[in-house]
């Protein structure tokens, strides 16, 4: 695979990992397959894994500005957005607007996700893309695509899409983008991607090749970059 990468996870900051996850849960229907001190993880009927991950410090986004952006949200398919509104409110969501095919949430750590309207989909929700904001879309989705091996199938500078064909990132143009500055506390990230490899130097190698920055964090098992709209990731061995 180019880049010897692998898209593993995203993962999302919260406060309270457990009120998050248990949200998430029991309004998508996803099978929880990690729950510990640190980690909430859910996995999708397609093998697609979320997690969210404790951040004592957690800022929450306050969408659709950028003074507090958003940076990642979760594009949710179902047969009847309206009546999984209603759902996802008594669970601790929080209508924001409504789109043309789509209801715009907020999730109880207040990280945005849409309702999306699909058909045939069932009765458990589901994932149709781990959606970036950038300053530009396709230059974002390049670098991902070109990194993990991916598969561009829709490339526009307002918005592209990349795919193995299980897994979807969609990248988003925002405009006034506010990218994070990670760890600095005043420009948190919201949200970021685990990308699995086989050689944690070759890896390295093409991910700076393209584009990366690598900062100053890490173990023997991962290193920590950031992607050319600086949100950071991980390569993970």
């Amino acid at each position: 695979m180019t880049g010897n990468a692998r898209l593993d996870l995203a993962i999302f900051d919260a406060v309270d990992i457990d009120t998050v996850g248990a949200f998430y849960a029991g309004l998508t229907g996803w099978d929880i397959v990690r729950k510990d001190g640190e980690r909430f993880g859910l996995r999708t009927p397609e093998g697609q894994e979320i997690e969210f991950q404790r951040a004592p410090d957690h800022v929450p986004p306050r969408w659709p500005g950028q003074e507090f952006p958003q940076q990642f949200h979760l594009d949710l398919e179902t047969d009847d957005p309206q009546a999984q509104v209603e759902r996802a409110i008594r669970l601790g969501a929080t209508r924001l607007a409504d789109g043309p095919a789509w209801i715009t949430m907020a999730d109880p750590a207040g990280h945005p996700f849409d309702l999306c309207q699909a058909d045939g989909v069932g009765p458990v929700m589901r994932l149709f893309a781990v959606t970036v904001d950038a300053p530009d879309a396709s230059e974002l989705a390049r670098f991902y695509a070109d990194l993990t091996g991916m598969r561009l199938v829709h490339d526009h500078p307002e918005g592209a899409l990349i795919t193995d064909g299980e897994r979807n990132l969609m990248f988003q143009r925002v405009d006034d983008y506010n990218p994070p500055r990670w760890p600095d506390p005043a420009y948190p990230q919201q949200a970021h991607l685990d990308l699995v490899v086989d050689d944690l130097v070759t890896a390295q190698a093409r991910a700076l090749e393209l584009g990366a920055r690598r900062l100053s964090a890490g173990g023997e098992r991962y290193r920590v970059f950031t992607d050319p709209a600086d949100h950071p990731f991980c390569l993970v061995w």
